[in-house]
């Protein structure tokens, strides 16, 4: 009695075929499936009317219509993304250039070197000309590139030989620089040599500082020092000539004397700049007592 009316309320089920009902029972492959549904059901019924407003939409869209759309907002997506990394990289290059100063080239303007055409006085001045340019220009050219940049600026004279002979070396693989720094160096070699090194050295011995600051003298005698050879204790000798007597003295008189070229140009300075400031305050006293000797009067 029981089992039968389990069997009462439970509904009756059959089992439609995909030949009586095809709609949106159809898979992707065109194969039907079976569609269950609980019996009694009745369809729902027509209606003339219009569906009313607020009813759901009908989304019936074909696979291939929605993979379309989802390829053309890839699409858009995608060459957005382009564009953002675009404009990114473009601020962050000249951020990161303005913050650095190293990573990326200036933007200012540099005057090139004058044509070197070998003359032996002109070499210190050809090579830091060319550094100058290639740190601000050049610096993410190859070595090669910065070579070939400095050679096109040797021409005429004595120079013309050897640029010839050395780029045929260079282009047959006999000769390679691994920096900019030891192509000057062969440079310096080849046109500077003995010669400039004995004018640097004349020089060196006839500077003296006179009545230039210490500041200015030191700038002047580093830079007849770079070509002259002189290190070490013999720098040290022309430095101390050089100088001024009263700032000589006191250095050698002091207890502890400087025992590098570095620390006798920073204690010479320092030396110069007291004295220079005693000497401004003792003429502004002394103007202070003309004036209070006018008033008196």
């Amino acid at each position: 009695m029981q089992a039968g009316l389990e069997e009462d309320l439970l509904p009756h089920t059959e089992i439609i075929s995909s030949s009586e009902y095809k709609s949106e029972t159809e898979t992707s492959t065109g194969l039907a499936l079976p569609l269950y549904t609980s019996s009694p059901l009745s369809p729902p019924p027509l209606s003339s009317s219009p569906s009313p407003i607020d009813s759901p939409p009908n989304y019936n869209m074909s696979q291939n219509n929605l993979h379309n759309i989802i390829q053309q907002q890839q699409e858009q997506m995608a060459a957005m993304q382009a564009q953002i990394q675009a404009l990114l990289a473009a601020v962050g290059g000249e951020a990161g250039g303005a913050a650095t100063g190293t990573n990326a080239e200036s933007h200012i303007e540099m005057a090139k070197p004058a044509i070197f055409n070998g003359e032996a006085e002109r070499v210190g001045g050809f090579v830091s000309a060319c550094k100058i340019y290639i740190r601000n220009k050049l610096r993410r050219e190859t070595v090669e590139g910065q070579v070939q940049w400095a050679l096109s600026y040797v021409q005429g004279g004595s120079a013309d030989v050897w640029k010839e002979n050395l780029m045929e070396e260079l282009e047959n693989g006999e000769m390679e620089y691994e920096s900019i720094e030891e192509f000057f160096t062969s440079l310096k070699k080849e046109f500077g040599g003995e010669e400039e090194e004995l004018v640097k050295v004349a020089e060196l011995r006839k500077m003296e500082q006179g009545g230039k600051t210490m500041e200015e003298f030191i700038q002047e005698f580093k830079r007849a020092a770079r070509e002259s050879g002189y290190e070490g204790r013999l720098l040290v000798e022309e430095f101390k000539k050089g100088m001024n007597r009263g700032i000589r003295r006191k250095l050698m008189e002091a207890e502890n004397l400087p025992a590098s070229i570095k620390q006798w140009y920073k204690r010479a300075t320092a030396l110069d700049r007291n004295w220079r400031e005693s000497r401004r305050e003792e003429e502004r006293l002394k103007k202070k007592e003309v004036g209070g000797g006018k008033q008196e009067q």
